[in-house]
């Protein structure tokens, strides 16, 4: 059985080509006279032409993905655990991230109970287990980075329980 082969066009090669082809042109067209000396003689294209040559040029389409955010993930008191309900949050990041191949800086952050030596390592074990939770799904681990801010960046002020819920949680920064 006979095989073919195809050789991968050469982006250099090809734009070589095309550059040698439109300086001639350019050239040639400067040394046309207004008389044809040879009118009457049939015509089958420029000496210079190939006719049978393509210049085939490979065109990259990059299309350009704005960072819209991902919703914070929230925990329970005292917990780095993933909670059902974040579910379906960090399969969407997870796909952003893979189809986009964004960066991100994943902090953890904590309500203001506690010592802040405590609320530090708690907000690094909350912000590794969302890196571990996505990295199951499929973002490489090279596209994200963790740091723990613990209680130091609140989402809200106060001391009750809708402000510390609002404050136990693992926010997602596109990376610099």
């Amino acid at each position: 059985m006979k095989r073919q082969t195809f050789s991968q066009p050469n982006p250099i090669l090809n734009g070589l080509v095309l550059s040698v082809v439109a300086a001639l042109t350019i050239g040639l067209s400067g040394c046309a006279s207004s008389e044809d000396k040879d009118a009457n003689k049939p015509t089958t294209g420029s000496e210079f032409s190939d006719a049978g040559a393509t210049v085939v040029e490979e065109v990259e389409v990059v299309e350009e993905v704005e960072w819209t955010g991902i919703a914070p993930v929230y925990f329970d008191f005292d917990k780095s655990d993933i909670r059902p309900d974040a579910v379906p949050t960090l399969r969407g990041a997870a796909s952003t991230l893979n189809e986009a191949g964004f960066k991100v800086v994943i902090s953890g952050n904590t309500d203001n109970r506690g010592s802040e030596e405590y609320n530090l390592a708690l907000g690094e074990r909350r912000a590794a287990s969302v890196r571990r939770y996505l990295a199951n799904l499929g973002v490489p681990m090279s596209q994200m980075t963790i740091v723990s801010y613990g209680e130091l960046r609140p989402a809200a002020q106060g001391n009750t329980e809708a402000a510390w819920q609002l404050n136990r949680r693992a926010n997602f920064d596109l990376a610099q």
